[in-house]
């Protein structure tokens, strides 16, 4: 539909307008170890060769809908450069070749593969490589807010461009990136992603923003003039993967 060509608050000229998140659903047994030495062995250094220089997140999920599950999150700065990478990274010798080892055999390396496209909102920050490891693994949380409606949509990114975001802000909640998809299930939606530091500090965070009396004003001023305009949200948390670029 034409609405979804442009999610409300998609970015503009950002260096990296669009994502793509992945998760990988296993079973318990080898495919883990399988799917952490293809990550961290193989896509990486082929990346690398193909010139890549978006950011990557990789996660292992800690509560999911699907365990066990590994998520990698890849950005670009456009369709093209996505499809330019996409390309190169397909037609690399050395990766199809590591690629068809790791398939060999009769256990699969994982059950199930699903994509979805984002694209990053003019007010979501721009991704980036941690500096270096934090004093202790962070939590990663992923929210998808699905809306009835593009409409609604269109003023739940309103509402997080301008208010929210700043109470987020206030009671120590900082997400990296603020996307809508634009392939995938759930649409439409606003999806995001938060670290912190730690489980505790990030049920204090929450508790907090709940409890903030400006955000109960907002909320109940979004609702009066828009409706519920979020009816489902999905929730899961992960922890970055040693490799990871972003800690």
């Amino acid at each position: 539909m034409l609405a979804a060509a442009r999610p409300a608050g998609a970015a503009g000229d950002k260096r990296n307008g669009f994502y793509v998140l992945e998760s990988f659903n296993m079973r318990q047994g080898s495919q883990m170890v399988r799917m952490h030495d293809h990550f961290n062995k193989v896509a990486l250094p082929a990346l690398k060769r193909v010139d890549y220089t978006g950011p990557i997140i990789y996660l292992e999920a800690l509560v999911s809908p699907h365990m066990p599950q590994l998520v990698s999150i890849h950005g670009f700065k456009s369709l093209d450069d996505l499809w330019r990478v996409h390309s190169r990274i397909n037609g690399d010798p050395e990766l199809v070749k590591a690629f068809e080892q790791w398939e060999a055999g009769d256990d699969p390396a994982f059950d199930q593969q699903n994509a979805v496209l984002l694209q990053s909102t003019d007010y979501s920050p721009e991704v980036a490589a941690s500096a270096g490891p934090p004093k202790a693994p962070r939590i990663f949380e992923l929210r998808v807010y699905h809306s009835p409606t593009w409409h609604q949509l269109k003023a739940l990114h309103e509402r997080f461009a301008g208010p929210e975001i700043q109470i987020f802000h206030r009671v120590g909640i900082h997400p990296i990136l603020y996307t809508s998809t634009l392939i995938g299930p759930n649409m439409p939606n606003l999806t995001y992603l938060i670290p912190f530091d730690s489980l505790a500090e990030r049920e204090k965070a929450w508790n907090v923003f709940a409890a903030d009396a400006e955000w109960v004003k907002v909320r109940k001023e979004s609702i009066e003039k828009h409706g519920q305009i979020s009816s489902i949200i999905q929730i899961a948390l992960y922890k970055a993967t040693p490799y990871s670029p972003v800690q």
